[in-house]
């Protein structure tokens, strides 16, 4: 026990696919709830275990980026609100005047009196929305993209490729745009009038957005990707159509089941039924796909414990909103502070212990070896 107690917090880097559980269970979470005190108290979680064990890797310089993006949501959620019509209430706190529409456009209102209730549902909505965009930011800075990306299992490794370089996109722009404020810094100029110095920064950081489109175009093209090999085109149609009905079945299911509107047979029978076609479509691509793996990433324990925090939320707030509803989302008809209850709010702080529990990363030019963009690949 002493071995193992001394090894489990030696610094090194989790499994990225166990950060990406552990927040879209943080994201989960924050889809159940409208209470804008836990939904703040997910982004504090988030934002802490961000900055706990984050390293200084160029995908790590991307959370703040997701946070502007979270505040842009609220605003542009309520000012919707605001032209849109927000008369949805009693308690009238702003009266503009309203721009009368033609008769084809019955239902739809510009500006006019605002209530109260209708911004405060306009700000829960954003802050929802923005809270779980937080949460995928948060795994964003916190996995590798390109140990992800080598973690894939070979059915989904070109549609795993096409998410995982989407999902780099904002890393990458960070990246860029600190290295060229750097160069325009040590090249004597100044970062004072931003909105003057905006076309010294994005030109280059477009150009190199280009650049690296290009090189992982090359990668990819002499890894062969994108060759069907010797696949009857039969079997390759009779695999896709099971891989996306399973999809299409998670996909219904999952709906059904965070959503208490919806017929409860369209819950977890589609789910468990799209869930086994699926697998059964991924098992047959996988075995026609021969790929290589450089010293692959195991699961340990602190990888156990970080995906595990993440679904004990989301657990914990998917039981709290059938059994306390009123608390997880607040009336907009009786205006009144949201109340705050014990159970959820434990729930969520739950999601902070893999700052405590994990080990630390490793520190930056520790003499670790960075694994390739692509693994290489073989079709079969």
């Amino acid at each position: 026990m002493r071995g193992v107690s001394t090894t489990y917090f030696l610094p090194r880097d989790l499994h990225p696919a166990a950060w990406w559980v552990w927040a879209l269970g943080l994201a989960v979470a924050a889809s159940r709830t409208t209470n804008p005190w836990l939904l703040l108290t997910i982004i504090a979680v988030a934002g802490y275990v961000v900055v706990c064990r984050r390293t200084d890797a160029p995908w790590a310089l991307a959370f703040r980026i997701y946070v502007y993006l979270g505040m842009v949501i609220i605003a542009v959620r309520v000012f919707f609100r605001i032209v849109f019509g927000g008369a949805e209430g009693s308690t009238i706190i702003l009266s503009l005047p309203e721009i009368p529409l033609p008769a084809w456009a019955a239902g739809i209102r510009l500006f006019g009196d605002v209530s109260a209730e209708s911004l405060l549902g306009g700000l829960y909505d954003g802050l929802r929305l923005a809270t779980m965009v937080i949460c995928l930011g948060a795994a964003n800075a916190l996995a590798n993209p390109k140990r992800l990306l080598k973690a894939m299992p070979p059915a989904l490794y070109e549609v795993g490729t096409a998410v995982i370089v989407a999902l780099s996109v904002f890393p990458q722009l960070a990246e860029s745009v600190l290295r060229v404020r750097q160069a325009r810094k040590l090249r004597g100029g100044t970062n004072g009038k931003r909105f003057r110095a905006l076309h010294a920064i994005i030109i280059p950081v477009l150009e190199d957005a280009l650049d690296r489109s290009l090189r992982l175009a090359a990668s990819m093209d002499s890894r062969g990707y994108g060759r069907a090999g010797k696949v009857v085109a039969r079997t390759r149609l009779f695999t896709g159509a099971l891989m996306i009905v399973g999809l299409l079945g998670v996909c219904v299911g999952v709906y059904a089941t965070l959503d208490g509107s919806t017929p409860r047979f369209l819950a977890g029978p589609v789910l468990f039924a799209g869930a086994a076609i699926a697998l059964v479509g991924f098992r047959l691509a996988g075995n026609r796909v021969k790929r290589t793996r450089y010293r692959p990433d195991r699961w340990q324990p602190a990888e156990v414990v970080v995906a595990l925090s993440g679904i004990a939320v989301a657990v914990v707030l998917f039981l709290s909103s059938s059994v306390d509803p009123t608390n997880l989302n607040p009336s907009l008809i009786d205006l009144s502070w949201p109340l705050l209850s014990w159970v959820p709010l434990g729930g969520v702080l739950l999601g902070v212990l893999p700052s405590f529990l994990t080990p630390p990363p490793l520190p930056p030019f520790a003499g670790q070896e960075e694994p390739s963009t692509e693994p290489e690949r073989v079709a079969a």
